[in-house]
């Protein structure tokens, strides 16, 4: 009984682990593209991270492997990635329905832009103080 319960657990998991994975990767290239992280030298790497961190924030969803946050993180990877579509049309249309809604959809968008935002702000911030510290 106890084979069968680890053996289910684990069926479970890795999928919702490769859905977090993904989204994290492609956050990771949207930094790696972003003129403002270029423009400051910032490591996409960082920018990813804080990114990531804040947007989970407002994800549906309690814990890591709640299926509402598998759900979001492909929503949310769907979202980044909408530019790659082979039929962006479509792929708008399933975001739509994915997040319940358009404005869910705008929602998420505005989300993922603020922690953007936010992240830019808090690591500009940050090496503006070191180059006091530095002066000092």
């Amino acid at each position: 009984m106890k084979k069968l319960l680890l053996i289910s657990l684990s069926a479970l998991l890795l999928p919702a682990c490769a859905d977090k994975n993904q989204y994290e990767q492609a956050v990771l290239e949207q930094m790696q593209k972003e003129q403002d992280v270029k423009d400051y030298k910032i490591p996409p790497e960082d920018m990813a991270k804080c990114v990531i961190d804040l947007t989970t924030k407002n994800m549906p969803g309690y814990f890591p492997l709640d299926p509402n946050r598998m759900t979001a993180y492909r929503n949310y990877t769907k979202m980044l990635t909408l530019t790659q579509s082979q039929d962006p049309k479509k792929t708008l249309e399933e975001l739509r329905t994915g997040f319940g809604s358009a404005k869910d959809l705008a929602d998420a968008h505005t989300n993922y832009t603020e922690s953007v935002m936010n992240c830019l702000s808090a690591v500009i911030m940050k090496s503006e103080e070191g180059a006091k510290e530095e002066k000092k």
